[in-house]
């Protein structure tokens, strides 16, 4: 037996427990053993910390800094962030399962994100209106909303919280963090780098807890001004009825089930291995997951056989070690979701290619790469998200039937597209309804490019310049440059 980590919640710059002593443990994926308790934060804790992220907003030394000494701050996290990448990747790996060489290249990368916005933290300006009445000067200056509510899931809390906390932080907000119920320690270890990067006590702070009561009483806060939510669909119809409470801003990053579309005249070589890392890449638990996969008729037969021979030969285990190609999934639910929906797809008439169960002579939420074959757009796997090892294959005849397949679905987060034929890759790549689009490629990411979903993925944009512009608001100022006083207000001309 291995011993018990005990965390605590950062609110205003100290470590602290539940205010009522409440925990709950988190467990290792890859084990199935308990390995850290971490603080069940309550309605007053949450209080505490958005009532100290609105001081530090106001009256605190975060308030008088220059926008230019914001990023310097955020620079400095960002090279704390690399510099503790090793630490932060195995404890993000032993709390969630994702592979430790994932993890640990992942927190350094992310570096990059605060680096990125440390520099446009004093390029954010309004503008001089060219105004329609004489001896006026109107100018638009633009002010930090407040408190931010920061809610991400545990797949990817680190790059998830780099794209809210460095656009907010450089637009001058302060914040609350809500770290996922289901793996909290990462998003905790993190935290420690907070004050070492000369952020002020109040302006970063992370609770941990259930939607209920900690999220609920996080997204209905009279203090909080916007709330950035990463997560599932249901969760985000609750968070959109507790911001009629505070009249907040909001933005979602939701799901998806984005489709993989392979035309004839496809590179079969690179499109089997983007394929291969777009579904079976952290486990498929990865919103952008490219978990449809369209194959035009004439290549499927070649395509599926290339791709089986590769999946059927990953090596499954251990997350630590760096053999290792496929850990665990996270959580007990996420398993049984998986294994339901495959068994459900046999019953509808699918077929399993390779995969299909939980690999023998593993300990913990392991499932084998798998990948079916559906005779038919409406089998229910084909637009359920699973976030899990499991690609859907469907077939299809032209460019305009892989449009509308692609199409028929509820999500809308992101595509891949795989041909040789540049007009036909920016044909659909416009006809596809998704926020993100990769051609001859996927699952790439930078700080400098937006990304974000449409119908149940979500709205609203992350990451890119543009995402400061959403962490503030404008402000009109008119001046009166006559000496010449008012006129008489009852004696109109």
């Amino acid at each position: 037996m291995q011993e018990i980590q005990n965390y605590q919640m950062l609110i205003d710059g100290q470590w602290c427990d539940a205010s009522d002593g409440a925990v709950f443990d988190s467990f290792n994926p890859a084990t199935g053993e308990t390995w850290s308790c971490v603080p069940q934060a309550s309605a007053e804790d949450v209080d505490r910390a958005v009532r100290a992220a609105d001081r530090a907003g106001r009256v605190g030394p975060w308030a008088q800094m220059t926008p230019t000494q914001r990023g310097q701050c955020l620079r400095r996290l960002g090279d704390l962030l690399a510099d503790n990448s090793e630490r932060l990747g195995e404890i993000e790996c032993r709390d969630t399962g994702k592979m430790f060489k994932e993890t640990r290249w992942q927190a350094k990368y992310i570096a990059e994100f605060f680096h990125f916005y440390a520099g446009c933290a004093d390029k954010v300006s309004g503008e001089t209106l060219p105004i329609d009445k004489p001896d006026l000067f109107v100018f638009t200056d633009r002010e930090p909303l407040g408190v931010i509510a920061a809610i991400v899931p545990w797949n990817s809390q680190l790059f998830l919280s780099a794209v809210k906390i460095g656009p907010a932080l450089a637009a001058g907000n302060t914040m609350v963090m809500k770290a996922s119920e289901h793996a909290s320690a990462a998003m905790l270890e993190f935290g420690k780098l907070i004050a070492k990067a000369g952020i002020p006590d109040g302006v970063v702070n992370i609770v941990t807890g259930y939607g209920e009561p900690c999220g609920k009483a996080l997204t209905t806060h009279p203090l909080v001004a916007r709330i950035s939510f990463t997560g599932g669909p249901q969760s985000a119809q609750h968070i959109i009825r507790n911001s009629a409470e505070n009249f907040a801003e909001v933005s979602l990053e939701l799901g998806g089930k984005s489709p993989f579309i392979v035309f004839e005249d496809a590179n079969l070589e690179s499109a089997v291995n983007a394929s291969i890392a777009g579904i079976f890449g952290a486990s498929g638990q990865s919103c952008v997951a490219g978990s449809r996969l369209y194959l035009h008729h004439d290549i499927a037969d070649e395509f599926l056989q290339r791709m089986v021979s590769i999946a059927k030969n990953i090596r499954i285990g251990d997350p630590m070690a760096e053999e290792t190609e496929m850990g665990p999934l996270c959580t007990r639910g996420q398993l049984d979701l998986v294994k339901s929906e495959v068994a459900h797809a046999v019953e509808q008439g699918a077929t399993i290619l390779c995969g299909g169960k939980e690999p023998d002579g593993l300990d913990g939420l392991y499932f084998e790469p798998t990948i079916v074959d559906c005779p038919r757009q409406d089998l229910k796997i084909v637009d359920t998200e699973l976030f899990g090892p499991v690609l859907s294959v469907v077939r299809f005849g032209d460019e305009a039937e892989a449009i509308e397949l692609a199409n028929d679905t509820k999500h809308g987060l992101a595509a891949g597209i795989f041909t040789q034929n540049s007009a036909r890759s920016l044909r659909v790549a416009k006809a596809v309804r998704a926020g993100i689009v990769w051609v001859n490629t996927y699952r790439v990411i930078s700080p400098i490019a937006e990304f974000g979903g449409t119908k149940t993925s979500g709205y609203g944009r992350e990451s890119g310049f543009q995402a400061i512009y959403d962490y503030t608001r404008p402000k009109t100022v008119w001046m009166n440059m006559s000496d010449a006083p008012m006129a008489n207000p009852f004696q109109m001309r």
